[in-house]
């Protein structure tokens, strides 16, 4: 899969500070990467950002780039151990598999990453929120309603076939950004998923991008696509409405 690093993560004299971290999640080693602004002062939010299946490649790391530069400080989280990624589906696939039949796992790296995160003087640890794609929106959504003490997560593009929420369970508020092409997610599951936070009455809002697919934030999902015949594709019109509905949100939050 091909990837991609923000243009301004490699300009001489870049106050954005990327630096690889190693942290642990019970006997698992893990390999993410922390961004921030070595300009600005004082703390500020932070926010764990969870990868697409493939694994913690310079996509997300260039998205907690991205982050940094908005001035927060971000990790990108590795879920898999050791820094892994997968080079096809098959890989990808075997992968993801264990986080989605124990959504415990996945609550438990993320809270790794929070750990990590939140040991920074510049994080400002009440104020933590996530943000995900594809694998990544599934588990953030997860996370948030098994409970996690977020102000806010983010799914990008991802899963909504999670854990239900449960009354008084959820803390964080909800923005979903949602491929309305996306062919991995059923009617049926987005409408299970809207029913269950309507019933629990958990605040979400959930944005729709017309003509975008699964995977539409990624600028190298179009080759992915094509390589691995999968119906995934980059759509910029949606990449960069969904990042401005990122942004308003975090506003409303912090």
């Amino acid at each position: 899969m091909a990837l991609i690093v923000s243009a301004d993560a490699q300009k001489a004299g870049s106050s954005i500070k990327v630096e690889q971290v190693t942290y642990t999640d019970g006997a698992v080693i893990l390999k993410g990467y922390v961004a921030y602004d070595t300009k600005q002062k004082g703390k500020r939010p932070a926010i764990v950002v969870v990868p697409e299946w493939w694994g913690c490649t310079d996509y997300a790391k260039s998205r907690a780039v991205m982050l940094a530069e908005l001035g927060y400080i971000a990790i990108a989280a590795d879920m898999y151990g050791d820094g892994k990624i997968a080079e096809n589906p098959t890989d990808a696939q075997a992968y993801a598999t264990p986080f989605y039949t124990n959504p415990q796992l996945g609550k438990s790296r993320i809270e790794a990453a929070v750990k990590k995160i939140s040991s920074y003087p510049q994080a400002d640890a009440g104020k933590m929120a996530a943000t995900g794609y594809c694998f990544g929106g599934s588990m953030v959504l997860n996370a948030a309603k098994l409970g996690m003490d977020f102000k806010g997560v983010v799914s990008f593009h991802g899963g909504l076939a999670g854990v239900p929420a449960t009354p008084g369970t959820t803390k964080a508020n909800i923005l979903v950004c949602h491929g309305a092409a996306d062919k991995f997610i059923s009617a049926e599951e987005l409408k299970n998923f809207r029913d269950n936070l309507d019933a629990m009455k958990v605040p979400y809002t959930f944005k729709s991008y017309e003509g975008a697919t699964h995977a539409f934030s990624n600028p190298a999902a179009t080759p992915t696509g094509i390589k691995f015949n999968m119906p995934i594709a980059y759509n910029e019109a949606a990449d960069k409405q969904s990042w401005i509905d990122m942004k308003d949100f975090f506003k409303t939050i912090f």
